[in-house]
């Protein structure tokens, strides 16, 4: 059983930056993608953003895109996920999860939340305007 611990959160202003990491645990990550979600209050859980097991691939939000960066050191067991430009609507508990599959052959499987087994318990990231 892998474990998932986020860090990074906080409050920042629009405009600013923030770095999430997620470390894990129990299991090597090494040969798993890997993803980042969010979810706002009132809000369903979406995806932010995945990256190949070898972090040779990543995929992005459209809302995220060109601001967003996720990346991954295998030889620390972690994934990280550079956020810049923040703005208001950047606001929710982000959540990194781990791939069932080690590349992504297709948009359903870094998109759906069923492609992931497992999760961590989430970093706040508030952005004032």
């Amino acid at each position: 059983q892998v474990q998932l611990v986020e860090s990074g959160g906080g409050l920042v202003q629009a405009g600013g930056s923030l770095r999430l990491s997620c470390a894990a645990s129990g299991r090597t990550i090494s040969t798993n993608g890997m993803g980042w979600f969010r979810q706002a209050p009132g809000k369903e859980r979406e995806f932010v953003a995945a990256i190949s097991w070898s972090g040779s691939s990543s995929y992005y939000a459209d809302s995220v895109k060109g601001r967003f960066t996720i990346s991954r050191d295998n030889a620390k067991n972690a994934v990280y996920l550079q956020m810049n430009s923040l703005k208001p609507e950047d606001t929710a508990m982000y959540f990194c999860a781990r791939a069932t599959r080690a590349y992504f052959v297709d948009q359903v499987y870094y998109t759906r939340e069923s492609f992931y087994d497992g999760w961590g318990q989430g970093t706040q990231v508030a952005v004032s305007s």
